[in-house]
This record gives C-alpha cells, structure tokens and sequence, in this order.
C-alpha cells in the first residue's frame, strides 16, 4: 500500500542564508520531538524515539517551516510545536503501516516491527500519537482542530487502504483518494500551520495547504515510480506481491497484452525473489510509468497554481523549486 513520504534528498533552496534558517527551523523541531520523546517512561523509551534521526530532510517539517517564511514571524515558538506534533503523527503511522505491510525496514532502517515485535510497534505509534496530541494542546483551539482534522483524514486514508476499493469503485481512484488521506492531509496541515502560526494573510494561508496536498501526492507518487525505475529499485517480492498496488503498476495491470497476463500472474500473489527481475522488467517496459509520471505532473501543475498568490519572495521561489524537484526526481 502507499506509505506516507518521509524523507526527500537534499533540495537546493536558493539564498545560502535562507536556507539556513529553513534548517534551523527544521532543526528546532528535531530538537522538540527528541526532547519529548526522551521525556517517555524508560521501558518504552528506546522505542518510541526509533527513527526519529533516520536520515534525510523530514519533507513535512521542512513544508511547515517553507510555509512559515510566508508570515511575520516565522520562527515563533508555536510554528515549532505545530511542525513537532504533525511529524510525531507521521512517526506513529510509520510504526502501523509497518506491522500492516509486515515490512523489515523503515527509511533504510529496521522497522520497529522487526527490532521488536508487532505489539511493541503498535505501542511505540499510540505513543508517538499521544505526545503529538499534547504537543497540539499548546497550540490555540484552531491550529488544534487542525491537528485533530488532518489525523481523522489520515486513519481514514490508512483504514481505505486496509480495506482496498469496494468492487464498484475504480483502483486508481481508490489509489489517488487513499494518497491525499495518507501523505496529503499531513503535509497540507503542516503548510496551513506554518504559515497561519506565523501570522501569513488568510489567502496565503489556504493556497500553501492546498499546495502541500497537491506536492505530497506528487511526491508519493514519484517515489512509487523511482521504487520501480531507479538505477537500485528498491521492491522485494513482498512489495511487489501486496494486495495493494502502488500507480505505475495499476497502469500497467490495465494493459491488455501478453506480458501483462504475465504481470498479473506474478503480481496476484507473493513472488519469490527469483521472479523480482522479471517482474520489474515487465513494469519498466509497460506504460504504466510514463502514464504515472503524468499524474504527477497534473498534480505538480495544480501546486504551481497557487504561487501567484503568494508573495513574490524567496519563500514562494523555494516551494517552486520544491514542486520542480517533485517532477524532476522520476525522470
């Protein structure tokens, strides 16, 4: 099933000196989520503090912080706490969706789920849900509701993808709508935090959320295809054998040609390793990757709609550069 985006690589920001303060806002918010999870019981302590320093750029503390640029004071205390709680919800799904996808890594690292066990995983993300939920408490009644909505909007997109699509509904719509509950909602509520907390105008403020939703769609996306065309794809038998497909593979099982009745033979169930190469030779040489590359850049177009009405500053450049590099990183 799809699995929130995490980490994005490096992304060039411009102005050396505003790319600072984006990371050291960033790193603010590490400090925060570290510092509260170090506060946990020591019996839970090792566990609920796995990943946190995995690695990479946090995509939805660095949408929080963009978005934040937007405002008069986008280092106010409240953005940091507003950008801690979103990334702890991110953190508890991680735990979930690992002992649903019965996965062994989790950002290239071993997952909770396998350090430990599925019960401990599942407690390491009550408690990481938890702590985000007092970190939102801080927060005034409307960043709070916030918070609340977009954690509703993300079970509900994790419980859609569990269930997969009722027979009458189409896959691809059920893939795109379980995308925007799971990795959209979070990063449209990071971007609409930052810059409300930080004091940006009401307009600002609903053109950077729904521009987080269109670029967290387009980076999930993205990555689903680099899994499977990158120079080292990055799917096991497992992967490839979910019940739930990721897009280019939807693409490519609509098909109707020979290798794709092979494809749907070694996709209906778990492959065994032997059977990686060829089924990823029949995704690569099927369109569904190029049809899965224009979605993200249908979606990468709805982002780039909202710049306009953000204020011609190093702040909207940055997000500009941060759509492009959504399209950019699967060709």
């Amino acid at each position: 099933m799809p699995t929130a985006t995490s980490m994005i690589p490096a992304v060039s920001l411009g102005d050396p000196q505003f790319t600072a303060n984006v990371h050291d806002g960033i790193a603010r918010i590490t400090e925060l989520i570290n510092s509260e999870l170090s506060q946990a019981d020591e019996v839970m302590r090792d566990t609920v503090a796995h990943l946190v320093d995995a690695g990479g750029t946090p995509f939805r503390p660095l949408f929080t912080v963009l978005a934040a640029q937007l405002g008069s004071d986008p280092d106010g205390w409240e953005v940091t706490v507003a950008g801690a709680a979103i990334e702890l919800m991110h953190l508890g799904t991680l735990c979930h969706d690992r002992v649903v996808d019965e996965s062994d890594m989790s950002r290239k690292t071993p997952s909770d789920n396998t350090r430990w066990t599925n019960n401990f995983a599942i407690l390491a993300g009550d408690y990481r849900f938890a702590t985000a939920s007092q970190l939102a408490s801080r927060l005034d009644p409307e960043a709070f509701a916030v918070v609340a909505e977009a954690f509703a909007e993300l079970i509900t997109g994790q419980m859609r993808a569990t269930r997969g699509p009722a027979s009458h509904i189409d896959t691809i719509e059920h893939y795109l709508r379980v995308v925007h509950e799971k990795t959209g909602s979070l990063i449209a509520a990071s971007g609409q935090l930052g810059a409300a907390l930080s004091g940006a105008a009401e307009e600002q403020i609903r053109r950077v959320a729904r521009l987080g939703r269109m670029i967290g769609a387009a980076f999930e996306i993205s990555r689903d295809i680099i899994a499977i065309s990158g120079d080292s794809a990055t799917l096991s038998g497992a992967d490839l054998g979910q019940a739930v497909h990721t897009l280019p593979m939807l693409y490519a099982l609509r098909e109707q040609t020979p290798d794709t009745s092979r494809l749907r033979e070694l996709l209906a169930g778990p492959i065994h390793d032997d059977h990686v190469a060829e089924a990823l030779t029949l995704l690569r040489c099927s369109p569904g990757i190029g049809k899965a590359k224009n979605v993200v850049a249908a979606y990468a177009a709805q982002a780039r709609e909202e710049l306009p009405y953000l204020p011609d500053r190093q702040p909207r450049r940055a997000l500009a550069t941060l759509i492009d590099h959504a399209v950019s990183a699967c060709d």
